[in-house]
């Protein structure tokens, strides 16, 4: 008689361990509160043009606008980048310190990267951004390092 038991799915391996039980609901919602801020960022980047704010349209503005569309662009991406992180738990095969290490890189990412360039924005100087903006490649390497992480269990997860 054929055995009723329905075969394993492929996915991660038991003894890789499961990602943490926290990062799915985490994740989602620095995704969609990343998505909703930086979104509603960029509605007042327009509003500012539609308004022709001096602040920010003026010659001498170039390197604020120039912050400010980096900040608006990076932050919406790195929200469906944390949703996209939250919704691949499930099929990625994680080594003991790989979930909690990229979750933590990704959501310092998050912050810094974006918020770099905001800083950078708000206080230019000359033509150039201002200290503010060194948070910035911080922040894109630690989001590099997080997709490192994420690449090596989704590799792991591949292998039979």
């Amino acid at each position: 008689m054929p055995d009723p038991t329905p075969a394993p799915e492929p996915g991660p391996t038991p003894e890789a361990g499961p990602a943490p039980s926290g990062a799915r609901p985490t994740h989602l919602a620095w995704g969609w509160g990343s998505l909703a801020v930086w979104v509603l960022f960029g509605l007042g980047l327009e509003a500012l043009h539609a308004f022709k704010v001096p602040w920010y349209l003026d010659v001498g503005m170039e390197p604020r606008r120039l912050m400010f569309q980096l900040a608006h662009a990076h932050g919406a991406l790195l929200g469906g980048v944390n949703i996209a992180f939250a919704l691949s738990q499930e099929h990625l095969a994680w080594g003991k310190k790989g979930p909690d290490l990229a979750s933590r890189l990704l959501k310092s990412a998050t912050l810094l990267l974006p918020g770099g360039f905001l800083l950078g924005g708000i206080w230019i100087r000359g033509g150039d951004p201002g200290y503010g903006v060194l948070p910035a490649p911080l922040g894109g390497l630690l989001m590099c390092a997080s997709m490192l992480l994420v690449g090596k269990a989704a590799l792991a997860a591949r292998k039979p």
